[in-house]
């Protein structure tokens, strides 16, 4: 197996294992976002490896641009996922954006995506 088809085997067993805790016993699901997030600091770190070695996988068979286009489509089955939900979202989201730390506590994944949409912005317009 290559390291793409290991990766896409692993969300596969993720989503398994998700949507079994969710039809059996769903506030058991929660416990294990709990547990995932119980350390932010050692999550981000563990997120920030994870998406550097899939980012230096999928440049190995794919250009940005199909990367971004592939996030495009996940971010579209986020949207199905999330909208059954918006009225609760945009009290969370009018609660979290009330707090003047917002930009300090996501600086990492703003610089991140500043910087993948400037390389996408530059292969396709240089």
């Amino acid at each position: 197996m290559t390291p793409i088809e290991i990766m896409a085997l692993l969300l596969v067993v993720l989503g398994i294992v998700k949507l079994l805790f969710m039809f059996i016993h769903p506030k058991s699901w929660l416990r294990v976002a709990q547990i995932a997030f119980i350390n932010s600091v050692l999550t981000t770190i563990v997120a920030v490896v994870v998406a550097g070695v899939t980012l230096f996988y999928l440049l190995q068979e794919l250009t940005i641009v199909q990367i971004f286009a592939s996030i495009w489509f996940t971010m579209m089955l986020v949207v199905i996922g999330i909208a059954p939900f918006s009225a609760e979202l945009r009290g969370w989201a009018e609660k979290l954006l009330q707090k003047k730390n917002i930009i300090r506590k996501s600086w990492l994944s703003m610089v991140i995506w500043i910087l993948l949409t400037v390389w996408v912005l530059y292969v396709l317009f240089a």
